[in-house]
């Protein structure tokens, strides 16, 4: 029988959701890590290097013996060379938008897997392009409180999904999780997807 069980490094209700969709049975695991850039660190390196780091952070609470293989995800907004997190307060979350605004930006996205006592990681690039977004606008969407916990200052699968004018690439890796890369990165280590119904559970509370 093929095993069809493995830890998921997060707890986002975004990254739930779309694990569901591959049809995995997961135990959602809470992890902390520091999110900091380091002083010179290119996106796709950060993005690579806080996906290991919050795999390794749950392999430490989940203790030694662990055979399942744990998934985690990493997803950054760069534009203009430099990344944009998660906004620390109104005015910030508002800057980042008119930075946005009427231009295209790249998300990254990179997951890391850990299994057998190897973590391997991959990376899902996506242009997304903004239209021009009026002031009173980046106001209002602020206020919705959608934005406050979303890299860049937006979320893809609600109420910012109306200033997105094309996106060249992966929706699902704009939303924190993507899983072309996912599905591939778990069939390059053996692991079967396809039998089995999900499940999910939370861990590490």
């Amino acid at each position: 029988m093929h095993e069809q069980f493995i830890y998921l490094a997060s707890q986002s209700p975004r990254r739930l959701e779309l694990l569901r969709q591959l049809g995995l049975r997961f135990q959602a695991v809470k992890v902390g890590v520091d999110e900091s850039v380091r002083t010179g660190e290119a996106p796709a390196a950060c993005a690579r290097r806080l996906a290991a780091t919050k795999a390794e952070a749950a392999l430490r609470i989940l203790g030694s013996g662990i055979r399942e293989p744990v998934l985690a995800a990493d997803t950054l907004v760069t534009v203009d060379g430099a990344i944009l997190g998660k906004p620390a307060d109104r005015a910030e979350g508002l800057d980042m938008l008119m930075r946005l605004s009427g231009r295209s930006h790249q998300v990254l996205s990179a997951i890391a897997l850990w299994r057998g006592g190897a973590m391997h990681t991959a990376l899902s690039v996506s242009e997304v392009r903004f239209r021009v977004i009026a002031p009173e606008e980046a106001a209002h969407y602020w206020q919705s409180g959608e934005p406050a916990d979303k890299a860049g200052g937006y979320a893809i699968q609600g109420r910012g999904a109306q200033f997105i004018e094309r996106l060249e690439g992966s929706y699902s890796g704009v939303m924190g999780l993507p899983l072309y890369e996912t599905a591939q990165l778990l069939r390059q280590a053996g692991f079967w997807i396809w039998s089995g119904d999900h499940a999910s559970e939370d861990a590490g509370k």
